[in-house]
């Protein structure tokens, strides 16, 4: 009797995880109808394009907390409104080409200046926080399963609920919707505590089982080449760490941050466009970063100066 209940307890939760499996492609693969390249963050970002701005920020989050547009107007001898930031946390290049498909008129005669992240372009970083909601599209259902099975779940339920957002953003035309304030930029508040900075960067989660030969790195590379050909300009910059942090006492963040600029020069010889690699900023201290990737109040002009002092426009 007890071999025949376990055989019977067995025989159900396969039967259970079957029917689950089934269930997540089976919303998988709405999800994948449904979706939409802008996604919502960006989304509530575009009405800045209004103004009709001759420099437009985009990118992940260095340029979200880091790049201070009306600061840029004035640099460059231009109105309000002339330097927008429609950047948003974990920003891809794969959403910004699609807003620039999607409205070719406001960025055809307009430099766009993206920033990107390592976690864009390593295939083995895959946490639902940061793994881009338009490279995963791109695997298919088959393909999304494959890769984030069993342990990373929680990106696939992100993916989806990120997809319904999108479709939902684009339906209610958010995009339309009212300009955020500050032309886009966010500032950090506070500083992380002492005792939440990370060691140093080598072993930072954005460089986790390294693989820059991926579907991220093919996708996010061809939509900058695509970008070229919708920009008056298009300048990719390769954003500085905090300056606690010494590349030559850490070989292992030196070599693959240097992987990814070569990564970005080819493509950028290739398609046309500049890679502008920032490992350092001249008198950005570290009391200047909230954090080991972004700056806070206090940096933010000197970031923006020093990256508007350094575009060939």
């Amino acid at each position: 009797m007890q071999a025949v209940s376990a055989r019977w307890i067995a025989g159900a939760l396969a039967l259970t995880g079957l029917a689950w499996l089934a269930a997540l492609a089976g919303l998988l693969a709405v999800a994948n109808r449904v979706h939409d390249d802008v996604p919502a963050l960006l989304a509530v970002k575009l009405p800045l394009l209004q103004s009709n701005p001759e420099l437009i920020f985009g990118g992940e989050s260095r340029t979200v907390y880091q790049v201070d547009a009306g600061l840029a107007a004035q640099l460059i001898g231009k109105p309000a409104g002339a330097v927008v930031n429609i950047a948003y946390d974990a920003g891809e290049p794969l959403a910004l080409l699609a807003a620039m498909r999607r409205e070719p008129e406001r960025f055809r005669n307009t430099d766009v200046v993206v920033s990107v992240a390592p976690f864009l372009f390593n295939e083995g970083v895959k946490s639902a926080a940061v793994y881009p909601q338009d490279v995963a599209v791109r695997l298919g259902v088959a393909g999304q399963m494959s890769s984030f099975l069993p342990l990373r779940v929680g990106t696939l339920i992100r993916f989806i609920r990120e997809a319904f957002n999108a479709r939902l953003s684009a339906d209610q035309h958010v995009a339309d919707g009212a300009q955020p304030a500050g032309f886009g930029l966010t500032v950090i508040p506070r500083n992380q505590r002492d005792d939440q900075w990370a060691a140093e960067i080598g072993s930072h989660p954005h460089y986790a089982g390294w693989n820059i030969s991926g579907p991220k790195a093919r996708f996010e590379t061809a939509a900058l080449c695509d970008m070229v050909a919708l920009s008056k300009k298009l300048t990719v910059v390769v954003p500085p760490w905090a300056p606690r942090y010494d590349r030559a006492r850490d070989p292992s963040w030196r070599e693959k941050e240097d992987q990814i600029v070569a990564l970005l020069t080819d493509a950028g010889r290739r398609c046309g466009f500049d890679v502008l690699n920032i490992p350092s900023v001249p008198g950005l201290e570290q009391g200047n970063y909230a954090d080991e990737m972004h700056v806070n109040a206090s940096g933010v002009p000197i970031y923006t100066r020093y990256l508007v002092s350094k575009l060939k426009r």
